[in-house]
């Protein structure tokens, strides 16, 4: 069972990252290019909200069930330990957080450069913390 929700949560992780970069980029696209805000623009950064809220829920799972997870947090001399137990789940709930507030946010506003803006600034920011707490070499 760990093993399936280990890979699951690998592999949902690739398609939670092309989402978030498609959603990113096509915000400063629409910003850089004062562009209409449509129905395609919110349909992908629900796309990657959705994403990456499916992706916090099954790291939930896996941590709770995992070795690496809350069962290691008392090893915080291990580098890889507290990146698995400590730094990467928190760390992404920040960003996931972020990247709600940037939903929550686009809703009230009015003008389409504002909700590009609103996109690039909590999306971006949610994208550059997930990127930089990815456990790399147990990735590949």
């Amino acid at each position: 069972m760990y093993e399936f929700i280990q890979k699951f949560h690998s592999g949902w992780a690739y398609l939670t990252l092309l989402v978030l970069v498609i959603a990113v980029v096509n915000s400063f696209i629409g910003m850089s290019s004062k562009k209409e805000f449509t129905s395609k623009d919110r349909k992908i950064a629900l796309f990657a909200l959705i994403g990456t809220h499916t992706q916090l829920l099954i790291g939930l799972i896996l941590y709770f069930v995992s070795p690496l997870g809350l069962a290691s947090l008392g090893q915080m001399s291990d580098k890889a330990l507290r990146l698995t137990s400590l730094e990467h789940p928190l760390i992404n709930i920040i960003a996931i957080t972020l990247i709600t507030i940037g939903w929550s946010k686009h809703k009230k506003l009015t003008t389409s450069e504002s909700k590009f803006k609103t996109f690039s600034i909590f999306y971006g920011l949610g994208l550059l913390l997930i990127l930089s707490r990815i456990p790399w070499s147990m990735w590949f």
